[in-house]
């Protein structure tokens, strides 16, 4: 909604609120609605005539039906003074708030003519892009969430045993406690505020024989011992664990492609119910209506229509169509901003957010141009939403929270903001077709899900591999319960989840600091060694590069098994750029490709 200081100063305007005697009492309005009843000499006819317009108010079909039906007359509107249609305006409080109460009715209308209310606070967001670390007490999850800490980057650990992580990573860790293999553990809310995610969480592979208390066997890698897996099998923790964290936090990390809130995009469909909000709700005679054209997309495919006449008659001078209310509200915390796909008419349009459930109250305001003619993606970013309450900026309203989307409005106005004036204002009929409304993410577009896997994931079925020459992992896939299989059906339902990732393939992890030379590689080919603190580095060094993003890769140590590194606390090694390694990796390449190879590939 948009109301203007030359209405709410007018004489009109005032004159309403000068009532003596009977001539408009609350009982009188409440008991009829009829034009009549509003007729009183303090009152000006030009306000309260009421002449038939006819109109659309709204669009509303089942996703099934994408005919063009609407309930629809001749839409007109003309400059000057004319009556107020109140049965239109009654029918727009009835489309967005329901069947309107006679004594509410009385103070809304009131309210508005009185002048501007103060806004109700918005919930802000705070924005602390929290990194969620699954399996942080385990070798590279505890490297990791030092790391973070370390560059003062907020951390959320999940694990499973309280106990274990705080005497690890101290008293004041931001913990959650739960079980990536048990879905009701992850509980929606303790997920609030993350945006990023690195799983170290892997099955535990110990020696059968035992180990030493110090773990000297299990630090050494699996090379040195004869393996069995201890607690959960490899399915239940590779496969179905993996499903349910990515279920757990899609919507916090969000999707590359972004997410769908209106419209049309490939197979993909969505929907609202909008409404009419003209200016109309402030006296005014401008129309506008919101339909779909099955084939007028640039495509050939169906889109929403936002059309309508425009007239500054009764200082009106703005149409607009919104949605209800959202049954819930979108979470939009992953996203930059939104992106409209619209054919321009050359005009600039409003594009409103509104974070409050409530009939009228701040809208995050954003201006954009249309080019005559052109179909155009047009980016509007959530920092540049301005705070606006009736044509005026609220300097001291809440941040913008992108958490808690409650409805969308477009608008087609005179004014701008505060005075302003809109340059491309004209009155008479507009038209703007809306293929989609979507929230993007910016580019450079850097990975939201870093995945600890395994070197090796694809060998166990290559045909012609000779597995005498390969890990103990590789030889034993069966007898330890197809945990590379599992390992590599849970990378796949990273890549297909539409999350941006890195998925970081270690050969034999050890104890050993970081600082070797290292070698990256694609196809799951390698084999060889590398620390554990230099693959937490990779890790978190990935969370912040474009260049690792949807890429799968391998990593070991140059130096081979036989030989221990060590490193000179006086004489440490310089900290490595991975950027440098992270360029010459390709996307698509995963191994895959030589599962139908016939011819061994070279280790």
């Amino acid at each position: 909604m948009e109301w203007y200081s030359t209405s709410l100063s007018s004489p009109s305007s005032s004159s309403l609120l000068n009532l003596r005697g009977s001539a408009l009492t609350r009982r009188k309005f409440c008991k009829k609605f009829s034009h009549p009843s509003l007729s009183s000499s303090r009152l000006p006819k030009p306000f309260l005539q009421v002449h038939h317009i006819p109109h659309t108010l709204i669009y509303q079909q089942s996703p099934g039906n994408l005919s063009s039906k609407t309930y629809r007359a001749t839409i007109s509107a003309e400059a000057g003074k004319q009556g107020w249609d109140i049965g239109r305006f009654i029918k727009t409080l009835y489309f967005f708030n329901g069947p309107p109460s006679p004594a509410k009715f009385f103070d809304f209308i009131v309210e508005k003519l009185s002048g501007p209310s103060p806004s109700k606070p918005v919930k802000s967001m705070e924005n602390s892009d929290i990194v969620l670390v699954a399996g942080a007490t385990g070798g590279v999850g505890r490297r990791v969430v030092d790391i973070l800490r370390k560059k003062g980057i907020p951390v959320r650990v999940l694990v499973r045993n309280e106990e274990k992580a705080r005497r690890m990573l101290g008293s004041d860790v931001d913990l959650i406690v739960g079980d990536i293999a048990k879905e009701s553990t992850l509980v929606p809310e303790y997920f609030k505020g993350v945006k990023k995610v690195i799983n170290a969480v892997s099955v535990i592979v110990g020696p059968k024989e035992g180990d030493t208390p110090d773990r000297a066997k299990y630090s050494q890698g699996v090379k040195f011992f004869e393996p069995e897996i201890k607690g959960d099998p490899p399915k239940l923790v590779e496969y179905v664990g993996m499903e349910n964290l990515i279920n757990a936090v899609k919507e916090n990390v969000g999707l590359q492609r972004g997410k769908l809130l209106f419209g049309f995009e490939g197979d993909n469909y969505r929907q609202l119910s909008w409404g009419a909000l003209d200016d109309v709700v402030m006296g005014g005679v401008s129309e506008s209506t919101f339909q779909i054209d099955p084939n007028g997309d640039e495509n050939g495919g169906p889109i929403g229509l936002f059309k309508g006449v425009v007239s500054t008659a009764n200082n009106g001078g703005f149409t607009s169509i919104r949605n209800k209310n959202f049954s819930e509200p979108e979470n939009l915390s992953a996203y930059d901003g939104l992106e409209l796909r619209v054919k321009g008419d050359g005009r600039r349009y409003k594009l409103i957010v509104r974070t409050s459930s409530d009939w009228d109250t701040v809208g995050y305001t954003a201006g954009f141009d249309t080019v005559e003619g052109e179909w155009q993606s047009i980016q509007l970013p959530f920092s540049s939403l301005r705070p606006i309450f009736r044509a005026r900026t609220v300097s001291d309203a809440p941040p913008f929270d992108p958490s808690n989307i409650i409805s969308l409005q477009l608008m087609f106005s005179k004014f701008e903001y505060d005075g302003k004036l809109n340059p491309t204002f004209k009155e008479g009929p507009f038209e703007l077709p809306v293929s989609r409304i979507r929230a993007y993410m910016k580019d450079p577009i850097t990975p939201r899900f870093v995945h600890v896997g395994s070197a090796g994931v694809t060998r166990p079925e290559r045909p012609g591999l000779d597995l005498t020459k390969q890990p103990p992992a590789v030889r034993l896939n069966k007898e330890l319960d197809f945990i590379l299989t599992f390992k590599l059906k849970g990378e796949d339902l990273i890549r297909e989840s539409g999350i941006p990732y890195a998925i970081v393939r270690p050969c034999a992890l050890t104890e050993e600091p970081a600082g070797a030379d290292l070698i990256f590689d694609q196809g799951d080919n390698i084999t060889g060694k590398i620390s554990r603190d230099e693959v937490a580095r990779i890790c978190v060094a990935a969370l912040e590069s474009p260049f690792a993003c949807n890429k799968t890769f391998e990593v070991k140590s140059t130096v081979p098994f036989s030989e221990p590194f060590t490193v000179d606390p006086a004489n440490p090694p310089p900290e490595k750029d991975y950027n440098e390694y992270f360029k010459n990796l390709r996307e698509g390449i995963t191994g895959k490709e030589a599962l139908q190879q016939q011819s061994p590939i070279p280790v």
